[in-house]
């Protein structure tokens, strides 16, 4: 078995505490190869260095692998497979960084994949470029609830895909989850237009990063299926957080504390109902597997789920429809823009959100 050599960029925030400023995803990450027999954590660079050292202690990485600086990190210890863990306006600087520097094989960055459309697609030319496999943490694909879903849409269990929904949270943020989602039900199929509108009137800044308050937005696959969304307020209301209809019936997928899969046939002797389970403390999370995936992947040379092509996809369709907001239309793809049309207008004084408690 291959054995890889595993450092971390960007190591901040309290594990304890999450919140819109950092979720302490290093320590999630690093929880996960510690699990792998055949990966090491050798390196951590923060630009903080008491955050660097606190994580250092708490998964035992050798001082010397401790630095402020991430090239001078990736010089000294010369790691196989990087996560960087920072948010998403430094995506792309970073990864270009580290795929140009000597040695390393794998770049896993936390998701969403970039601050714009442009850094989005140069971060992936630049990995294709120096051969080195590039995959972000779209983990909840690997939760057991779709995954339970997906078997079943395989099966037939609702006929042909002819839609998807989601309802939940943002369209960026959230989003880069929920649209990868409906891309995995969806085979990977990539989108051929997107048109929606947004709200976004009070502040939401995440990670640095503005989210707008409500969207809705409907796309189509290249295989004619559909794709909609419903951010904000449509959240209280939908009947599960993706929705899955085909020609003979419909899916609902759940995720919070407790998860379930429920179908509805058009033939009542098919309809499935799962009861809800409470998710058993101690089992291997989704971040757990996926990045065993990324590292099993890499040992065994395959692409993994999470690659950066697929990641593509979902990113496109997000920016598409707020340049559909920007442009009051429809947007046909690929998309030829470079920034990120919500930061733009922002920017612009086209959108002018008040920030908390303001009057």
């Amino acid at each position: 078995m291959a054995e890889f050599d595993v450092a971390f960029v960007g190591t901040g925030a309290d594990p304890d505490e999450p919140s819109v400023d950092g979720f302490a995803m290093a320590y999630r990450h690093a929880a996960a190869y510690r699990e792998l027999d055949n990966c090491r954590l050798v390196g951590a660079a923060d630009i903080v260095r008491e955050n660097a050292e606190a994580f250092a202690d708490e998964y035992d990485v050798p001082a010397d692998g401790v630095f402020e600086d991430y090239e001078a990190m990736l010089a000294a210890v010369e790691p196989d497979i990087v996560s960087i863990c920072t948010p998403p306006a430094t995506h792309a600087d970073l990864v270009v960084g580290t795929a140009r520097s000597c040695g390393v094989d794998a770049i896993h960055c936390e998701k969403p994949m970039a601050l714009t459309w442009g850094g989005a697609r140069r971060m992936a030319r630049v990995c294709e470029q120096e051969d080195v496999a590039l995959t972000f943490n779209h983990m909840r694909r690997f939760g057991a609830p779709f995954r339970a879903a997906k078997r079943k849409l395989d099966a037939g269990a609702i006929g042909d895909l002819r839609r998807i929904e989601y309802s939940w949270g943002n369209f960026y943020d959230n989003g880069t989850h929920a649209v990868d989602m409906c891309n995995y039900f969806n085979d990977e199929q990539p989108a051929s237009w997107v048109i929606g509108q947004l709200d976004y009137t009070e502040e939401d800044v995440r990670f640095g990063t503005h989210n707008e308050n409500q969207v809705l937005a409907c796309w189509e696959y290249d295989n004619g299926v559909f794709g909609m969304a419903a951010t904000g307020p449509a959240e209280d209301v939908a009947e599960g957080d993706w929705r899955l209809v085909g020609s003979d019936g419909f899916m609902d997928v759940h995720l919070t504390d407790r998860l379930a899969v429920e179908v509805y046939s058009t033939d009542p002797d098919d309809c499935e109902e799962q009861t809800f389970e409470e998710m058993v403390p101690g089992e291997a999370t989704a971040i757990d597997l996926a990045i065993a995936d990324v590292v099993q992947a890499q040992s065994e040379g395959r692409t993994s789920e999470l690659c950066a092509e697929n990641a593509l996809t979902a990113t496109e369709i997000i920016f598409a429809g707020y340049e559909s907001a920007r442009r009051r239309g429809r947007v046909e793809l690929p998309l030829e823009i470079d920034d990120n049309p919500l930061e733009s207008m922002v920017d612009a004084g086209k959108l002018s959100p008040s920030a908390p408690g303001d009057d």
